[in-house]
């Protein structure tokens, strides 16, 4: 995973040497060692943090965790990114993921750097006090790198606002004295946190799809109406006409996501199907998201498994393996599970024109280009699913500045920062031959690249 996103840097950095009109200062021989600079820079994190938590865990026994903190850059201001609690967890995958929220941040001009952190467990697997443990523990063993303006964790996938909650307290009591409200973000707002924040990457998540579709597609159908580039004949083809949409994973990105399609006005669109760790539920004339949202709530986030269930909620669909939700034939899918669910062996079975990353780097390398080959449209993890981050900076400035948004303010922030990353963005993917991962990438690198050279950082 590491290596993709470096070879996607090296692509951008490419396409960037020879834009005469970027860093146009550098010439010769001077631009030639300037871009190998950035490549050894971009490519690679500024530290790898790793240590072993020692839990004692209920029955007794002493255990010892795997846990990391790599902070990729700080180019832009302090690390971040989320902790995420997952038995999948390495140094590798961790690395990636720190990487691509120095470019995610990049992106969308929030500032900030690239981190991210993660344990080696099954959350599933450990009772409450062995996870607030686990928590304490972590923050111990990694004090010294963290702190509002040194590295500011965030929930991730097997975390939440319990967990931040109780690593913010263990960060107070080892530095009293000390600014804290701002060294975890994600928090419940009774302990600081910010209004809107559990629900914003879903809800930036379907934004993005929308704005995309809608929005874009309407102001700017004059000059798109007759390109042949092939993602502007997708997208055309899917406008005003009703749309099928399948969401993997029905956690805290994909039942937000899930909800705001189920509930938008602006495009005729309707969610025929959903799927977490057990099942896919599948009814073509679409499912009520709301029923479901309340079982999941009730069953520690499961959704219903059986006709027995389904009987209970009076819904009728069909149930299906977990990964069959990747292969209906729908419009628009939106992967906001796991990593690497569309991959080489797979992708071939994937019919949507349109897939949307709630989670990040669903789609493998080897995938992404067969898709891009077809003309189905990949809104990327980069930028769709950024609304966690943006309103943890918001998080952040509350914390420093102890004053509070109401929830209608934060999403109003939130979708105008993402409006302007779109605005940015989609006119060049529209009108040049680059796949929209690949103009974020370029986006992302050349502002990177640009404040790496005004701070003398290249040679």
């Amino acid at each position: 995973m590491a290596s993709q996103t470096g070879a996607i840097v090296q692509q951008s950095l490419n396409a960037l040497m020879g834009d005469p009109a970027f860093l146009p200062n550098l010439q010769a021989q001077a631009r030639e060692q300037a871009f190998l600079s950035l490549a050894a820079i971009l490519s690679t994190p500024n530290k790898v943090h790793k240590a072993f938590l020692r839990i004692t865990v209920d029955n007794g026994n002493v255990v010892r965790i795997p846990a990391y903190r790599i902070q990729h850059n700080d180019t832009l201001g302090p690390y971040k990114g989320g902790i995420r609690f997952h038995e999948s967890v390495s140094e590798d995958e961790v690395t990636n993921l720190a990487a691509l929220m120095t470019l995610k941040n990049a992106l969308h001009e929030v500032p900030f750097g690239g981190g991210k952190g993660g344990v080696v467990i099954n959350p599933r697997s450990y009772s409450a006090r062995e996870l607030y443990l686990i928590c304490k523990k972590y923050v111990q063993y990694f004090s010294d790198v963290l702190g509002p303006d040194k590295d500011i964790p965030a929930p991730d996938m097997g975390t939440g606002e319990r967990e931040m909650d109780w690593m913010m307290a263990e960060y107070k009591s080892i530095h009293p004295g000390h600014p804290y409200l701002g060294s975890f973000t994600g928090k419940s707002v009774i302990n600081g946190g910010s209004l809107g924040r559990r629900e914003a990457t879903g809800k930036g998540v379907y934004f993005t799809f929308r704005y995309m579709l809608y929005d874009f597609l309407k102001e700017q159908s004059s000059w798109l109406a007759g390109s042949t580039n092939p993602f502007v004949q997708t997208a055309l083809a899917h406008a005003d006409k009703p749309l099928s949409i399948a969401v993997q994973g029905f956690g805290n990105v994909g039942s937000v996501a899930a909800m705001e399609a189920y509930k938008c006005s602006y495009l005729n669109n309707k969610v025929v199907a959903v799927s977490d760790r057990n099942v896919t539920l599948y009814n073509p004339d679409g499912l009520s998201v709301p029923s479901l949202l309340e079982y999941a709530s009730l069953h520690q986030g499961d959704l219903p498994s059986d006709e027995a269930a389904l009987s209970e909620l009076d819904m009728k669909a069909q149930i299906l393996g977990r990964e069959e939700v990747l292969y209906l034939d729908v419009d628009v899918l939106i992967l906001a599970a796991l990593e690497e669910q569309v991959r080489k062996d797979n992708v071939d079975q994937v019919k949507a024109r349109i897939i949307v990353e709630g989670a990040n780097a669903p789609v493998t390398g080897e995938a992404d280009e067969v898709l891009t080959a077809k003309g189905t449209i990949i809104i990327p993890d980069i930028l769709a699913n950024a609304g966690g981050v943006i309103v943890s900076y918001f998080e952040w400035l509350q914390g420093r500045e102890t004053q509070f948004f109401t929830e209608e303010q934060v999403y109003k922030m939130l979708y105008e920062k993402m409006q302007t990353t779109l605005n940015g963005i989609l006119p060049a993917f529209f009108g040049d031959p680059f796949p929209l991962r690949q103009n974020c990438y370029n986006h992302a690198v050349m502002k990177l690249s640009t404040v790496l050279y005004r701070q003398g950082k290249l040679y």
